[in-house]
């Protein structure tokens, strides 16, 4: 199994990043998929996750209302929009495959994951 995420990088506060994530090696569309981030000096933490179907999504509150998880089943791929972005989203951001199909908010239910994508917000 491997997951590749893109499309971090250097942004303003207040911008924008969508992130994506390919996987290949797994039926894509039996599993739930989640994105999570770790800042420097931190401990990894929750963001987003959708269901197998895509159906169901769920956020970290501080991802509530900024950034939007969406998946393409045909692609294998994830992807993550987030928009008014702060300073304190700066981090690695990790996706990651579950174990199930329904999301789950935990490291613990998640199986696979990819390298991460470095995301900085800054002026």
């Amino acid at each position: 199994v491997q997951l590749q995420a893109s499309g971090g990088g250097l942004v303003q506060p207040g911008g924008s990043l969508k992130l994506t994530c390919i996987a290949s090696g797994l039926t894509f569309s039996s599993v739930s998929m989640g994105w999570f981030r770790q800042a420097s000096g931190h401990e990894r933490e929750f963001v987003a996750a959708i269901s197998s179907s895509g159906l169901s999504e769920t956020y970290s509150k501080f991802a509530q209302g900024r950034f939007a998880i969406s998946r393409d089943n045909a692609r294998s791929t994830v992807y993550l929009q987030m928009n008014s972005l702060e300073p304190e989203d700066t981090a690695v951001y990790y996706c990651a495959s579950g174990a199930k199909g329904v999301v789950g908010v935990d490291a613990y239910e998640y199986n696979y994951w990819g390298r991460g994508t470095q995301v900085t917000v800054s002026s």
